[in-house]
């Protein structure tokens, strides 16, 4: 079994327990995928000093926000982890020490506010995939690559966060639209992202519009996986669903063609 690559931006936690264009399209792309033997997710979430996979039976559910409704500290996705997959990513990053965490992590926003709509009974196993803040742009590439295996392994690889991510000057009045820097940034990711090399995303940090778009690494990140897989496996990105929201964020989604 063939398992799909996608990169979901995730934006607030809001969306586990809202309905809009972006939730409905991860919901339509859920049900359209036969079902993964597990999920290995990388969330902007999770950017600490070393790689490190959840390997855990039973993750916690992360509540790592703060300003938001009592519901969605209440919300909960119970799904179990899989430590056997846990040891597979590790078997497979050999240039890396591996940390197999058993109990400090779990489940954060940045995989549950998604998953929750593609896989809503939460009867997928999920182990997180954390981002390694002292590796270089490239390095987090080059690991994406080393994860093409598992697609065909029948386990699903998510990446979660976002292409511009910039909370400081969000404009709330701006429904449905980014500034126009914003939505050019997205346009030159979307145009490497769907073209023959979409490796050359890194290239992107040094775009004109970078440090308004990307500010600190960690929601940018996690788009470089899936450019690496999408290379190792010879298979192009399409756009699940594009747009920016609120000035600053952009929601845009790939999935592999």
């Amino acid at each position: 079994m063939t398992s799909t690559a996608a990169f979901l931006g995730h934006g607030s936690p809001m969306n586990a327990i809202e309905h809009n264009r972006y939730t409905e399209s991860w919901a339509s792309f859920g049900a359209s995928q036969p079902k993964p033997k597990a999920v290995v997710c990388i969330s902007a979430h999770w950017y600490v000093g070393s790689v490190a996979v959840t390997a855990m039976r039973n993750p916690r559910t992360i509540y790592d926000f703060g300003g938001f409704p009592q519901e969605l500290f209440e919300y909960q996705y119970p799904v179990l982890g899989n430590p056997e997959v846990a040891q597979r990513v590790a078997d497979i990053l050999p240039n890396h020490s591996v940390v197999m965490d058993e109990s400090q992590w779990g489940i954060d926003h940045g995989a549950w506010s998604v998953l929750c709509h593609v896989f809503p009974d939460a009867d997928v196993p999920v182990v997180q995939l954390s981002i390694n803040a002292h590796l270089q742009a490239q390095d987090h590439v080059e690991i994406g690559r080393s994860l093409a295996p598992l697609l065909s392994e029948g386990i699903m690889v998510v990446g979660s966060g976002n292409i511009v991510h910039n909370l400081s000057i969000i404009e709330w009045g701006q429904t449905g639209k980014g500034a126009p820097w914003a939505e050019e940034f997205d346009a030159q990711a979307r145009h490497i992202l769907t073209g023959k090399n979409p490796s050359n995303i890194v290239s992107l940090l040094d775009h004109p519009q970078a440090r308004k778009a990307v500010p600190t690494a960690e929601h940018f990140l996690p788009v470089a996986y899936i450019a690496g897989i999408a290379e190792a496996t010879g298979k192009s990105l399409d756009v699940l669903v594009g747009g920016c929201e609120l000035g600053s964020l952009s929601m845009t989604s790939y999935v592999l063609s």
